[in-house]
């Protein structure tokens, strides 16, 4: 029986998907259920499992754009499995010894021989109205001879020549990339953008999480680390300001009373956006949970496409790669992003003397078409004072209670 295999639905409104890899060849032995392929919808990465056992017949190339509900390979389930349960390609076992063909015995008087270096007639031509001498160019043709197509692919040094390599490659954009690459250039042309920009002592939670990160993994098994300090607070001033957390729908503006945070991850097909839900409603522990979660499974490429669909607001953590200062781009439909940045030991005045401290630069994106620059700046003030008062503001004065140890 000839078993036909379909592209499944990756989720609502994707039409058609892309062939990243098949991890399977042509003619082999597959078992129900094993990952035969990896298919890139504008979303997500996701994996194709085999809906039977027998041998396969691949009917799309890598890097095919195929439609939902297409044929994308062909299962025979009534071919025998190979002995021994491995998988054995059958154009390995079609692959014959073919005969040795002697190379054509070329007559002595037929043979030329050129000097490394030598251009052709018509290669001269064309390297005298470049200007280039013979001697900067490399000869694909027999003994080193320049060809005409060396001449016409020569480019004229602008500098001293270096000897060093000097290739290109290219290859195809993956229909993920190519999707996150539209959704940027539509968030600059479709928005009113501007980034307003402030600085966060972080010493209150360096000092918290000296003190309690390692009775707060040992009881709930994540670490205690930034992106729930950065979370709660973010949902503090969004209740502040909650034009932050809307959206312009045609000539209307969408609110929401409950938080959802898209947090940017780096996955292994690129940047992915994961959504915390009602973040409002999550304690540290519930934050970080969730963060650790969603990350692992970008890494793995089992995020799926519902919990990258949709999220009220970004935050988006340039500094775990060094970045000092930047002016993210906003998420579309969202109205805002907040930027976090590495933290650097700076100068600081307090009280009237300079001090050491630990400082992020953080940076808020939003829509000044529905977001005042009053409301903008408010909001990013919020999120500075909750995070360098966070005991006060974040844990209602109840360190341990907050943290549930």
């Amino acid at each position: 029986m000839i078993l036909e295999m379909k592209v499944p639905s990756p989720g609502e409104s994707i039409t058609e998907v892309e062939i990243a890899e098949w991890l399977v060849a042509d003619g082999d032995y597959v078992e129900k259920d094993q990952a035969i392929a990896e298919v890139d919808s504008d979303k997500a990465t996701l994996e194709l499992p085999a809906e039977a056992s027998g041998t396969i017949t691949l009917k799309a190339e890598e890097g095919d754009a195929v439609e939902v509900g297409a044929v994308v390979c062909l299962i025979d389930t009534s071919a025998a499995k190979p002995e021994g349960g491995d998988a054995t390609p059958a154009k390995e076992e079609k692959k014959e010894e073919a005969p040795k063909k002697e190379a054509p015995k070329v007559a002595a008087a037929e043979t030329k021989t050129y000097a490394t270096g030598t251009a052709s007639p018509a290669a001269k031509k064309i390297l005298d109205e470049k200007g280039m001498d013979t001697s900067s160019v490399s000869g694909t043709g027999k003994d080193g001879r320049i060809t005409k197509e060396d001449a016409v692919n020569a480019v004229p040094s602008m500098g001293t020549p270096t000897g060093g390599s000097r290739g290109t490659s290219r290859s195809k954009m993956s229909m993920l990339r190519r999707k996150v690459a539209e959704r940027l250039v539509e968030a600059k042309n479709t928005t009113a953008m501007l980034t307003t920009f402030n600085e966060v002592d972080m010493s209150p939670i360096f000092e918290l999480r000296k003190q309690y990160k390692e009775d707060f993994k040992a009881k709930h098994g994540v670490s205690l680390g930034f992106m729930s300090f950065f979370s709660l607070a973010v949902v503090r001033a969004l209740k502040l300001y909650p034009a932050v957390n809307s959206m312009i729908d045609g000539k209307e503006m969408l609110s929401y009373d409950f938080v959802d945070i898209s947090i940017a991850v780096s996955g292994p097909k690129g940047l992915m956006v994961p959504v915390i839900r009602n973040a409002e409603n999550l304690s540290f522990r519930g934050v970080e949970s969730e963060v650790k979660r969603l990350a692992i499974r970008a890494r793995d490429g089992q995020i799926t496409v519902d919990e990258m669909t949709g999220g009220t607001f970004t935050i988006s953590n340039g500094g775990v790669f060094g970045s000092m200062l930047s002016t993210p781009i906003i998420n579309p439909p969202q109205s805002g992003i907040l930027g976090m940045h590495n933290i650097v030991e700076r100068p600081v005045a307090i009280d009237g003397k300079v001090e050491i401290r630990p400082i992020m630069y953080v940076a808020l994106s939003y829509d000044h078409r529905i977001i005042d620059g009053k409301e903008s700046v408010g909001f990013l003030v919020a999120v500075k004072e909750a995070l360098e008062n966070p005991v006060e503001l974040l844990m209602e004065n109840d360190i341990k209670k907050a943290l549930e140890m």
